[in-house]
């Protein structure tokens, strides 16, 4: 089409065809070419395939918010989404390039420095999200490591969940009947099986899985009193250690935390890490745990 049919087309100057032509061109990756012997523009879809427009309109805050999405994807499970993510990144970049938004390198930007993590198989990780999202059962084995122990195991895959840096996956146990948290890396996924999953409702998820204090599942049997120093309450006082916590400022600057708990060893390390800056009132029984890895830890260091 010559421009000027453009411009009768469009109902606009020459510079603003001019102009609609290069945004085609350069921000929507449209395949425009000009061919001089028609004196004209065309869709070279013989060389590129057919060329659809962008359904969305993204601001430059939108654009910059789906990067920083991508990029922190991307370093949870490195490799996961970067095959299918990588063109619509290209666009974004190009984009926010195009109008001048700053350097779209977000990786230069953003930091993400996961701690303690464990390395999942690429492999696995594709296995497990596949069944989880296609709903179906899976068969298993699983290497636990507290009885260090390996089990073979039917599976209906309920949803992932990232933790701690690293990645769990909760499911419904056919062999235990009940529902389980496995750990990612301990886990080897055998085959997908044509079985649908079964079902969990999602209340009923939250109140096994979220009941209990950090990964460790099941119904709350205790509550831990803590009682934090002015100088440590400054920061456990605005931290979420439980969706059922109670804290309370003391006149003294202090910290009362009340934790709803069912298995204690995860709350137990995170007790010991503030040291003497946190004392446990209660229960007895918690207490007197603190107080013999206390007790242990000094006898590494004799005078």
């Amino acid at each position: 089409m010559p421009l000027v049919e453009i411009q009768a087309a469009l109902e606009c100057s020459d510079s603003t065809a001019r102009r609609a032509l290069r945004l085609l061109r350069d921000r929507l990756g449209a395949p425009v070419e000009y061919d001089r012997t028609r004196n004209g523009y065309y869709y070279d879809t013989a060389n590129q395939g057919a060329f659809a427009l962008p359904g969305l309109w993204f601001s430059a805050e939108e654009a910059h918010a789906l990067l920083v999405s991508h990029q922190l994807l991307d370093n949870l499970q490195p490799g996961i989404l970067t095959p299918h993510i990588a063109p619509l990144r290209t666009r974004l970049q190009a984009l926010l390039t195009h109008r001048r938004y700053g350097n779209p390198d977000i990786a230069e930007r953003i930091r993400i420095l996961p701690m303690a993590g464990r390395p999942t198989e690429m492999k696995h990780f594709r296995q497990v999200a596949s069944a989880v999202l296609a709903r179906r059962q899976m068969s298993i084995l699983y290497h636990g490591r507290e009885r260090d122990q390996t089990t073979e195991r039917r599976i209906s895959p309920q949803r992932l969940v990232y933790y701690r840096s690293n990645w769990y996956l909760d499911a419904f146990c056919h062999l235990r009947n009940a529902l389980r948290s496995f750990a990612l890396d301990r886990l080897h996924p055998v085959e997908i099986l044509d079985d649908p999953a079964r079902d969990i409702p999602a209340e009923q998820l939250d109140a096994h899985f979220t009941g209990g204090y950090g990964i460790f599942a099941g119904k709350p049997q205790q509550t831990a009193h803590l009682r934090f120093t002015p100088e440590a309450a400054r920061w456990v006082a605005d931290e979420q250690w439980h969706p059922q916590q109670q804290g309370t400022i003391l006149p003294d600057g202090g910290y009362e935390l009340h934790i709803p708990y069912s298995d204690p060893r995860e709350l137990i390390m995170d007790i010991l890490k503030y040291g003497p800056d946190v004392e446990v009132l209660g229960p007895e029984a918690l207490r007197q745990t603190i107080r013999e890895k206390l007790s242990a830890a000094l006898n590494n260091y004799p005078e």
